[in-house]
């Protein structure tokens, strides 16, 4: 999965925080117990001393002071717990802390991402997708056939499955896709759908309006005061596993933010790595609005989804209909 470095990084200050956070917390549960239990920092101070009693007995070839010391340690870890008790504490009142005992705030088991990290990880997701708002409303669970008929409907119909194949298929299959059709027939809603299944497996989904994107790129151009920033741009435009562009067409463009953005493209072609792109114009607008390259990429090697019927969202905005 494919998460960039300063992402990794950010999830691993999370679990830096909590271990430090809990290792105070424990701290001061420790000071506590010294300073209003009698006794308890005296028999938690042993452990250490007898410990080294024992273990200089090893060294000197005493074959019992390992059994011995196991044996008194039980002791004195029963004699603590007493005390606690005695003094209207639970017995584990003093174990480590953690926010999650399975990996011990360590993120990974026996080499292997923990469960806390994967959620950890799919949040984080979310959040840089620009995506986690709108995938609370527009995703396959709110799918809804109810404004499609004939024609129309079968394309929809076919274009879902084709959706739904997909992000079943996203891990495994490399695939693209490019949505056209007219206003408000669902090309947004299908893209955000696929998004969403993309996230929740922990795959890296970067979404643009075209818009945005071209402004990106623009201002990225002449960022020359901020080499990094225009470097960790790039890492992620070019090695998200999902790139999802909307509404295609729409952005304001330049001879030069065109050449960035077929380098974009083509980048993320030879890499193997997704894009979903969505439009409004028809295929000969959409030849005639951009370069041959970049139309020649698009032919070559995404899937065309067409998409028909009435604009939903301005049914939508008509006083009385249900959504």
């Amino acid at each position: 999965m494919a998460l960039t470095v300063s992402q990794y990084n950010s999830i691993m200050r999370q679990y830096e925080e909590r271990q430090t956070r809990n290792r105070h917390a424990h701290e001061n549960r420790l000071h506590h117990i010294y300073d209003t239990v009698d006794g308890y920092r005296t028999l938690d101070e042993s452990v250490a001393s007898v410990s080294v009693a024992q273990g200089k007995k090893m060294l000197a070839g005493d074959d019992t002071a390992l059994d011995k010391l196991r044996q008194r340690l039980k002791e004195l870890a029963a004699d603590r717990a007493r005390l606690l008790t005695e003094n209207g504490y639970p017995e584990d009142f003093l174990q480590p802390l953690y926010d999650c005992p399975d990996c011990q705030d360590t993120g990974y088991i026996r080499g292997q991402k923990c469960h806390c990290f994967r959620q950890a990880e799919i949040a984080l997701l979310y959040e840089q997708s620009n995506l986690e708002r709108t995938l609370e409303q527009e995703n396959f669970g709110t799918l809804s056939y109810r404004w499609y008929e004939g024609e129309a409907l079968t394309a929809y119909r076919q274009s879902v499955e084709k959706c739904k194949k997909f992000a079943a298929d996203f891990k495994t299959v490399y695939q693209n896709l490019f949505f056209y059709g007219t206003v408000g027939t669902g090309k947004t809603f299908l893209s955000n759908c696929i998004a969403k299944e993309c996230l929740d497996k922990g795959c890296s989904v970067l979404y643009f309006s075209a818009a945005g994107l071209f402004d990106t790129l623009a201002r990225s151009t002449f960022n020359y005061k901020n080499p990094e920033e225009m470097s960790s741009l790039c890492s992620d435009l070019y090695g998200c596993d999902l790139l999802v562009i909307d509404d295609l067409g729409t952005e304001t463009a330049t001879a030069l933010t065109l050449s960035h953005f077929f380098t974009c493209l083509n980048e993320r072609l030879l890499r193997k790595k997704s894009v979903i792109i969505s439009t409004n114009l028809s295929l000969e607008d959409f030849q005639a609005r951009y370069q041959d390259r970049i139309f020649s990429r698009i032919t070559s090697n995404f899937e065309f989804c067409k998409l028909t019927g009435p604009d939903i969202r301005m049914i939508r905005k008509i006083p009385g209909t249900r959504s």
